[in-house]
């Protein structure tokens, strides 16, 4: 339990750490594609925590994204959203015997495709909703749908190719 909540702990220092001091400072594309990384945080929580942990987390670290970013709410709201959606989305796509208690939301629990499903979902309405929140408006809708599903693809390799970088060999382990 205690090894859970620091790995968490150690995760969310480090995602935001990266986020604000290098991803946010690279201009792939003329700005087109944004890596959002720190969403990788949100989709790796634990499948037991309940909806109002969920949103807490949520709103923490959207709360804390936009006070280093200067983009008041947008963050937030973006998690919010995300966090909710992970709840009802989680039920829809959990396996017929359900999930065993301890497993993660992640590459080496579940498998590739199950966490493209879940992952590519989740991060798309995250980007959807923080872009468009940005925009304040739908004249130019196409563009931002657009930049909304190539920073999710983006981030969505980057959030793979981070699962797997952290990927602990069970091998090992026995």
């Amino acid at each position: 339990m205690i090894a859970t909540i620091v790995a968490n702990l150690l995760r969310f220092v480090v995602l935001i750490a990266l986020q604000v001091i290098v991803l946010d400072h690279l201009d792939v594309a003329n700005g087109w594609l944004v890596p959002y990384l720190y969403v990788l945080f949100l989709l790796m929580l634990p499948f037991e925590l309940p909806a109002w942990s969920l949103l807490l987390a949520g709103g923490a670290m959207g709360g804390l994204m936009d006070l280093l970013s200067d983009t008041p709410g947008m963050h937030t709201t973006a998690c919010l959203v995300m966090m909710y959606v992970r709840g009802i989305w989680q039920r829809l796509i959990a396996p017929r015997e359900g999930y065993e208690y301890g497993m993660r939301p992640d590459v080496q629990h579940m498998g590739l495709s199950w966490t493209l499903t879940y992952a590519g979902v989740l991060v798309l309405v995250h980007h959807l909703w923080l872009f468009f929140f940005e925009l304040h408006r739908f004249d130019r809708a196409g563009g931002t749908l657009l930049r909304a599903v190539g920073s999710a693809t983006f981030t969505l390799v980057l959030v793979l190719l981070a699962q797997f970088l952290m990927r602990t060999d069970r091998r090992a382990r026995a």
